[in-house]
C-alpha cells in the first residue's frame, strides 16, 4: 500500500521501454493466452457466481493465513485452495459476452488470479518458520506467548518466480542487512 506505488512509478518513469508491436511473437502469444482464458471462463456455464467463489476463498485465507497461523492450517488451506481453484474453472458462471464491456468477466479473471496468489501466500507463510511482525506462527512462540523470531534463519526477502502452470514456484532469497535499525521482537503485552 505504501511502498509499491512510489517505487514502481519511479522505476517506470526512469526506464525507457522498447516499443511493442502486435506482430511480435510475444504479443501474439499473450493475446492467444488471454483469448483462451476468456473462452474458458465464459464457457464454464457453471452454477456458482464469481462473488460466491471469491467469498469462499476469502474465508479460507482469513481463517488459515491471517494474523495467527499454524503449519497444519496452512497445509490444509493450500489443499483447499487447489480444490477451490479446480472447482472454479469447472463451475463458475460468468454472464455476458467477451465482446461487450463485461465487468463480471473482468472480475472473474481477477478472482482466478487470486487463487494463484492465495496459494502462494500460504506457501510463503508455511516456509517462514518463525513469528515476526504482525504474523504469528502459533508453533513459534515463547513460553509466555510472545512471538519467537529467527533472525538468523529468516532475515531475508523472498520472491517467488512462476515456473509455469502446474509447476511449483521457484523461491529466490535476498538477505536483509540492517545498519541503522536494531532487530527486536515485538511485544504484545
Amino acid at each position: 500500500y505504501f511502498v509499491i506505488p512510489y517505487t514502481l512509478a519511479a522505476y517506470l518513469a526512469s526506464t525507457t521501454q522498447a516499443a511493442v508491436s502486435p506482430v511480435q511473437a510475444e504479443f501474439r502469444e499473450a493475446e492467444a493466452e488471454v483469448e483462451t482464458r476468456v473462452k474458458r471462463l465464459l464457457g464454464a456455464k457453471g452454477s456458482r457466481s464469481v462473488d460466491a467463489c471469491y467469498r469462499e476463498l476469502g474465508k479460507v485465507m482469513f481463517e488459515a493465513c491471517g494474523m495467527s497461523r499454524t503449519a497444519d492450517g496452512l497445509r490444509a488451506a493450500i489443499d483447499t485452495i487447489r480444490g477451490l481453484r479446480e472447482a472454479y474453472w469447472k463451475d463458475v458462471r460468468v454472464p455476458g459476452e467477451a465482446a461487450d464491456l463485461n465487468q463480471e468477466l473482468e472480475k472473474a479473471g481477477r478472482v482466478a488470479d487470486f487463487f494463484e496468489l492465495a496459494e502462494l501466500m500460504c506457501l510463503d507463510a508455511l516456509t517462514r518458520e518463525e513469528s515476526c511482525g504482525g504474523h504469528f506462527r502459533e508453533e513459534h512462540q515463547m513460553a509466555d506467548g510472545e512471538a519467537r523470531r529467527d533472525d538468523e534463519g529468516f532475515c531475508h526477502v523472498t520472491v517467488w518466480e512462476h515456473a509455469g502452470d502446474g509447476a511449483p514456484p521457484v523461491e529466490h532469497r535476498e538477505p536483509l542487512e540492517f545498519e541503522s535499525v536494531k532487530l527486536a521482537t515485538r511485544s504484545y503485552k
